[in-house]
């Protein structure tokens, strides 16, 4: 069996529309009570967000890269 550091590197090096397809099955497998509405919600809202990404209406930005531009917004 591998290591959680195997899979998750093994993960990472995944396709950005993988990863995301993955993440929201593991989002899905944990069990906790959410409110349907809510839940639809933030369903129809990943949705939106995949369909953007897909029809490249949206530039995908590497977390890293993100991350750095929120830094710099939060200098000025």
């Amino acid at each position: 069996m591998r290591s959680i550091e195997q899979l998750t590197e093994e993960i990472l090096s995944l396709p950005s529309i993988s990863r995301a397809i993955l993440a929201d099955k593991l989002v899905e497998s944990l069990e906790f009570d959410i409110d349907p509405t809510i839940q639809k919600t933030w369903t129809a809202e990943a949705k939106r967000r995949q369909n953007e990404v897909q029809n490249g209406s949206v530039q995908i930005v590497q977390g890293d890269e993100a991350l750095a531009q929120v830094r710099l917004l939060l200098e000025e």
